[in-house]
């Protein structure tokens, strides 16, 4: 019969620690894919990111249809009439009473950025349509004025402003 100090370390003390050491690895490797998943994956990251839009190519008169956070953006680069005829308006008469000055950043008064989505049932309205050469709606005849405001057809308010900023002269982000 051999004796063995206490200090000295026997095989079974070796095999509990491999054993521990093994089984915290693999607690990790279950565990990193299981919390990884619970992170947003890269279309959700993205769709809510804010997006950047150079205004140089915009040329006087025309909209562009950006998209953001899955939603249609209009960008429109008004022209001296178009900002004429929006502030011309007696605001009173409106059915959602907003003045043009309100409706784009001071300054620059010739970029209108609007949601465009109706505000009657959701639907896309078309540009440079109706009555007032603003956005008409084709699917219930609300018709929008160059600003963005209702001004004949059943929706009930205006067209929404997305929360945006003027990065420079030429380009906005829209956050």
């Amino acid at each position: 019969m051999t004796t063995s100090s206490a200090a000295e370390p026997t095989r079974r003390d070796f095999l509990y620690i491999a054993t521990a050491t093994a089984g915290a690895v693999g607690a990790a490797a279950t565990l990193i894919p299981l919390i990884s998943q619970m992170n947003p994956d890269a279309s959700t990251i993205a769709a809510g990111a804010p997006i950047e839009v150079d205004l140089a190519p915009i040329a006087e008169g025309q909209i562009i249809k950006v998209f953001w956070r899955s939603k249609p953006i209009f960008i429109s680069h008004r022209s001296k009439k178009e900002i004429d005829e929006a502030r011309n308006v007696n605001v009173a008469s409106l059915p959602d009473p907003q003045p043009d000055q309100d409706r784009v950043k001071a300054g620059h008064d010739q970029w209108l950025v609007v949601i465009g989505i109706c505000t009657h049932l959701g639907c896309i309205p078309l540009a440079h349509q109706g009555n007032y050469d603003g956005w008409f709606c084709p699917c219930h005849g609300s018709q929008y004025d160059t600003s963005g405001r209702i001004r004949q057809g059943p929706a009930p308010l205006n067209l929404a402003l997305p929360p945006y900023t003027f990065v420079s002269d030429s380009k906005i982000q829209i956050a």
